[in-house]
């Protein structure tokens, strides 16, 4: 049997990272892994703290290993820990050093990465603004650029993006 393919989806909020995740999922017949920050945002009833950062990478982390064993060909992991040290970067200034071990290892086989091309919208405790998605945006394009991280760029409707996955991943 072959390996199964680990996919991180990044971008910033609100770019469609969710919906695509779970579209490929559907699409491939294979699981995907939520957003861990989004179910410690609505946990919590709040946003992190910079303490709090490093539980939630670890977490994410510990949840795509758990779905390794039910993924089929794919696993599709909607964000991964470069992520959240990316907003620690944006709210903070720095990436505490147990969060920038786990942000370094990037082994993920392909990154793909939602252009924020539609309406943003506001989720409540979880969304900033137009302006700080743009940010975030082109933070994480410097930051793949910079690190050497291969990816690709999405942009388009939900139907224009998965076109465009399944031309780089093959047909379902």
């Amino acid at each position: 049997m072959k390996p199964v393919v680990r996919v991180a989806i990044l971008g910033a909020e609100s770019s469609g990272k969710s919906t695509l995740a779970d579209a490929l999922a559907a699409h491939y017949g294979t699981v995907w892994v939520p957003e861990y920050l989004r179910e410690f945002v609505d946990t919590y009833g709040r946003v992190p703290f910079e303490h709090d950062q490093f539980g939630i990478a670890r977490t994410q982390l510990e949840r795509e290993r758990a779905a390794m064993g039910d993924a089929r060909r794919f696993l599709f992991c909607d964000t991964t820990p470069l992520m959240t040290a990316l907003y620690s970067r944006v709210y903070w200034g720095r990436v505490d050093g147990e969060l920038a071990r786990l942000e370094a290892v990037h082994d993920y086989d392909w990154t793909f990465v939602t252009a924020p091309d539609s309406p943003w919208e506001p989720d409540g405790l979880q969304r900033e603004s137009e302006e700080v998605r743009q940010m975030v945006h082109r933070m994480l394009l410097e930051t793949l650029d910079a690190r050497g991280i291969p990816y690709v760029l999405l942009g388009g409707s939900l139907p224009q993006r998965l076109r465009q996955v399944e031309e780089l991943l093959g047909p379902a």
